[in-house]
């Protein structure tokens, strides 16, 4: 059963997109904040235990990957070229060297960027999450 007490907005109003984007990047349930929005890296539980709302509605599908990997690339493309041109290092340390590097800032923003886009699918009231069913 769904406690209500922990919506942002009430179910007739609009919900705020900037404190659910705030709880998805920080991987919690975008209604209330408090529970866990994912069960393992990337799967997405079924719905908060905290607060019962149904997080299974969301189709983040391609969009996190396609975002971090878009913000890693505009982050590793100047540090590339300040390292290179300040100190000349070996070709295979300049590719293996951010080769693990675009790996690891890819990782750690994945996770957060699908939480803040479900976080605003459900500010937004998309795929389901307005109590509406989209045929699916």
């Amino acid at each position: 059963m769904r406690d209500s007490s922990y919506d942002i907005m009430s179910d007739e109003g609009e919900r705020e997109v900037r404190p659910a984007l705030k709880h998805g990047w920080k991987q919690k349930c975008p209604n209330c904040g408090h529970g866990p929005l994912f069960e393992g890296y990337l799967t997405v539980r079924r719905d908060c235990p905290v607060c019962g709302q149904e997080l299974h509605h969301h189709r983040a599908d391609d969009g996190p990957a396609w975002a971090t990997m878009l913000i890693a690339g505009h982050i590793m493309a100047p540090l590339m070229l300040f390292v290179f041109e300040t100190f000349r290092p070996e070709a295979w340390v300049m590719a293996v060297g951010f080769s693990l590097l675009f790996t690891l800032v890819s990782l750690w923003l994945l996770p957060r960027i699908k939480g803040a886009f479900i976080g605003f699918q459900w500010a937004k009231r998309m795929h389901g999450f307005g109590g509406e069913q989209d045929g699916v």
